[in-house]
C-alpha cells in the first residue's frame, strides 16, 4: 500500500492529469484521421482514394508528431531543470490544448500540420517536467509505486480518446461524418483547465527548489560526459526501443480494425450502415483491448522491477513483446481473435512503459534530471518518427492494404527483439537513492 501525504497525493494527481490528456490530445488524430484526412483533401468519404489518403497522412502526421514531440520533450526538459516543473507543467499543458483545439478549425491539411506540430511539443515537454516532479516529491521507498501509477494515465489517455471518437463520430453526429471530427478535436480544451488548477494547487518539490538556487545550468552536452554517458545510453536505448514498437503498433489500430470489420462485413454481406457500425465498435474493442493489457503490464511493472531489478524487467518484457507482435500479426487468426491479441500486445509493448517514469529520474541528479530524462524519453521519437511513416507508406503500396499492414507490423516485431541484446548495457538502478 503506497502512503502518500495530501501535498504528494496532489503531486501525484496533477502529473497523472497532465499525462493523461497529453496522452488523449496526442492520439486525437489517429481515430479521426478517416474522415478529417479525405475531407481536408476534398476526397469523398469511403472511396479507395479516401483508405489510401488516410493511410499516407496517417504515418506523415503521427511521425510529424513525434518530431514535434521529440523537440518539446528536449526542450522543455531543460526549461523544468531552469524554471521548475509545476510551471513547465502549466506551460505545456496550455500548449498541447489550444494547439488541439485549433485543428477543430482546420481549412486545409496544412493548417492541421502546423496545429497537430504546436500541439506536439507541448506533448513532449509535459512528461520530463511531471516524471521529475513525481520522482522528486514522494518517498524513496514508494518512487517506483509512484511512477507505475503515474503512466496508468496514458491507458486512460488513450480509452478517453477511444469514447470521445465513438460517441462524437460513430453516435451523436454519425450522419455528418465531414464535420463530426472537428468537435472531436475541440474536446482537447479540456487540459486547460486542468492546467490553472496545477497552477493553483501544486507546490514545487523541496528537493529541486533545495537544489536549483546554487546548481550550474542544465546542458545536453553534459549527458554524453564520462560521468553520464553509461547512464544516458542506457535510458536512450531503452526509451528508442519501447517507443518504435508502440507507436508503429498503436498508429494503426484504427486501420486494422476497420480493414478487419470491412472485410467481415463482405463477407456477410452487411449493408455500408452495419458495416460502418462494426467498424466503429471493432476499433472501440482493438483500443480497449490494448489499453486495459497496457494498464495491467504498466502495474505489473511494480512487482517485477523490485524483485527482477530494471535490467531483467525490460529483457523480459522485450522478449515477450516480440512474440505477441508476431503472433498477433503473423498468424492466421480470426479477425475476433486477431482484434483480441491486442491485449497481449498492449500487455507487453504498452505495459513497459511503467518503467520510464521511475526508471530514467533515477539515472540523474536533480539539477539534471528532467533535462536528462526529457532527452532519453524523447530523443528516440526522431528515428521513431520513422516507423509510422513507413508503415503507412508501405500499406499503400498494395491492392490489399489491410495485408500489407499486417504483414509490416509483423515484422515490427523484430524491434522489441533488438531490445533483448542490448540487456548487457542497461545500467541498474534497483536500490539507488535519488542524487541530489
Amino acid at each position: 500500500m503506497i502512503r502518500l501525504n495530501r501535498s504528494q497525493w496532489l503531486v501525484l494527481l496533477a502529473a497523472w492529469l497532465g499525462w493523461g490528456f497529453d496522452v488523449f490530445d496526442g492520439l486525437l488524430l489517429n481515430f479521426v484521421a478517416p474522415n478529417a484526412i479525405p475531407t481536408l483533401l476534398d476526397i469523398p468519404l469511403g472511396t479507395p482514394a479516401a483508405k489510401t489518403a488516410t493511410l499516407y497522412w496517417t504515418g506523415i502526421l503521427t511521425s510529424i508528431l513525434l518530431v514535434g514531440w521529440a523537440v518539446g520533450g528536449i526542450l522543455f526538459g531543460k526549461v523544468a531543470d531552469r524554471i521548475g516543473r509545476t510551471r513547465t507543467l502549466l506551460i505545456t499543458m496550455l500548449l498541447y490544448a489550444l494547439g488541439t483545439a485549433a485543428c477543430a478549425f482546420a481549412p486545409n491539411i496544412w493548417f492541421l500540420v502546423v496545429c497537430r506540430i504546436i500541439a506536439s511539443i507541448g506533448i513532449g515537454g509535459e512528461w520530463a517536467a511531471g516524471a521529475a516532479m513525481v520522482a522528486e516529491a514522494v518517498p524513496e521507498k514508494y518512487r517506483v509505486e509512484a511512477g507505475a501509477l503515474l503512466y496508468t494515465a496514458a491507458p486512460f489517455g488513450l480509452f478517453l480518446a477511444t469514447i470521445v471518437e465513438y460517441l462524437f463520430v460513430g453516435v451523436w453526429f454519425a450522419d455528418s461524418p465531414e464535420t463530426s471530427w472537428r468537435y472531436v478535436f475541440l474536446c482537447g480544451l479540456i487540459p486547460a483547465g486542468i492546467a490553472f488548477i496545477v497552477r493553483l494547487f501544486v507546490e514545487e518539490p523541496e528537493r529541486w527548489q533545495q537544489t536549483s538556487a546554487n546548481a550550474p545550468a542544465a546542458s545536453l552536452r553534459e549527458l554524453w560526459t564520462p560521468a553520464f554517458r553509461a547512464v544516458t545510453f542506457s535510458g536512450f536505448a531503452m526509451s528508442f526501443i519501447a517507443m518504435l514498437a508502440w507507436w508503429s503498433c498503436n498508429a494503426f489500430i484504427p486501420v486494422v480494425a476497420g480493414g478487419l470489420a470491412q472485410a467481415s462485413a463482405a463477407t456477410k454481406g452487411l449493408t455500408p450502415e452495419a458495416a460502418h457500425a462494426l467498424a466503429h465498435e471493432w476499433k472501440l474493442f482493438a483500443t480497449s483491448s490494448f489499453n486495459f493489457g497496457g494498464l495491467l503490464g504498466t502495474l505489473l511493472t511494480i512487482p517485477i522491477a523490485k524483485r527482477l531489478g530494471r535490467r531483467a524487467m525490460f529483457g523480459l518484457y522485450f522478449g515477450l513483446s516480440t512474440v505477441a507482435i508476431m503472433s498477433g500479426f503473423g498468424l492466421d487468426l480470426s479477425p475476433e481473435i486477431r482484434l483480441f491479441s491486442y491485449f497481449f500486445i498492449g500487455l507487453t509493448v504498452f505495459g513497459i512503459f511503467g518503467s520510464f517514469t521511475f526508471y530514467l529520474p533515477e539515472l540523474f541528479p536533480t539539477r539534471l534530471r528532467a533535462t536528462g530524462s526529457g532527452f532519453c524519453y524523447n530523443a528516440g521519437r526522431l528515428v521513431a518518427a520513422g516507423g509510422p511513416f513507413l508503415v503507412g507508406y508501405i500499406a499503400t503500396q498494395g491492392t490489399d492494404s489491410l495485408a500489407m499492414a499486417l504483414q509490416t507490423l509483423f515484422w515490427v516485431g523484430l524491434v522489441p527483439a533488438l531490445g533483448v541484446l542490448l540487456m548487457p548495457w542497461v545500467v541498474e538502478t534497483r536500490g539507488r537513492v535519488l542524487a541530489d
